[in-house]
């Protein structure tokens, strides 16, 4: 789909039946897939207004910022919302690393007819603007300056992208898209948590139509996807267990907001300890491996008590017998 650029989307959707929201509307959809389509997770759990936000994005062309805390599933969210529209998604992390010319393009010398030449070759931004393709740039406060102003020329709705050294203005496909996803809103690390990431001007937060906030899901939507990831708890005692977990998750972000922890769990690491749980057979053991060692050692005796508070027993330290 994405190498023939004319398309466009061909179909419709009910976002009441293919994403269990309460809204009549309907959202223009592909009716095939094709490679860069992302993979449905049948346990992904959609969040309401930020699904309606991103849906808004896709249906009129919004450009779309989604900003939280780590480990809430920004880009996942982005990712299931184009898989069940059949619609193309492609994701570039803006770590420290990416340029202007990765993202515009630059001269390289291909073979052609046998001889060497030096031909144009387009980035990604040029190839997925002029195709049907929803282009997300994770970690978008963390973008560099030279960067931030090759994409700021973009987000403007119908928004074209001149490209000086071919002498080339191009023109946005109609089923183009834009999102991003940020830890921050532009107002950089002001906690110390987010390292490497960026004040952004004022200009460029004001060019994004949409900021939707996504926060952790509700504690049974949490536990519903830990079981989906890892069935091997589905039992009773499985469930309660799963329970506990996803309460001592709670615990810890309220105590990363109190002050009381600078490590909190994102239901990735819930996930993570159930699944090392099914390795290890001990649920102290797994905790540890997968959150408690991660923390400060000053804070492991908060910790100890969040666990002991939700599972009913002590934590030991590592290495002990």
């Amino acid at each position: 789909m994405t190498d023939e650029p004319g398309l466009v989307p061909d179909t419709q959707v009910s976002v009441r039946e293919v994403f269990g929201l309460d809204s009549a509307l309907r959202v223009p959809a592909f009716r095939t897939a094709d490679a860069h389509v992302p993979e449905i997770d049948p346990a992904y759990r959609f969040q309401h207004d930020v699904t309606l936000a991103l849906l808004a994005g896709f249906a009129h062309n919004r450009r779309v910022l989604v900003q939280g805390l780590h480990g809430t599933g920004k880009s996942s969210h982005i990712e299931q919302v184009a898989a069940r529209l059949n619609w193309p998604c492609l994701r570039v992390n803006l770590d420290g690393h990416v340029g202007r010319l990765d993202l515009i393009g630059r001269d390289a010398v291909v073979l052609k007819d046998g001889q060497q030449v030096t031909e144009f070759q387009p980035g990604i931004l040029p190839w997925a603007l002029q195709r049907p393709v929803a282009l997300v740039f994770d970690e978008y406060d963390a973008g560099r300056p030279d960067v931030m102003f090759v994409i700021q020329r973009v987000l403007e709705q119908g928004g074209r992208l001149t490209l000086l050294d071919q002498n080339t203005v191009l023109t946005p496909h109609p089923a183009f898209r834009l999102f991003a996803t940020a830890n921050t809103v532009g107002q950089g690390n002001l906690n110390g948590l987010y390292h490497g990431v960026q004040r952004l001007n004022h200009a460029q937060i004001d060019r994004w139509n949409i900021v939707a906030a996504l926060d952790y899901l509700h504690p049974a939507e949490e536990e519903a996807i830990v079981l989906a990831r890892v069935p091997a708890l589905g039992d009773e005692a499985g469930r309660r267990l799963v329970a506990q977990m996803v309460a001592l998750a709670g615990l810890t972000r309220k105590g990363f907001a109190a002050g009381d922890v600078s490590t909190l769990m994102s239901p990735r690491t819930v996930i993570t300890w159930a699944e090392n749980l099914q390795i290890f057979g001990d649920v102290a053991l797994a905790f540890r491996l997968s959150y408690a060692n991660k923390c400060d050692e000053a804070e492991r005796p908060v910790v100890a008590e969040y666990f002991q508070r939700c599972l009913d027993r002590e934590l030991e330290p590592s290495g002990a017998p």
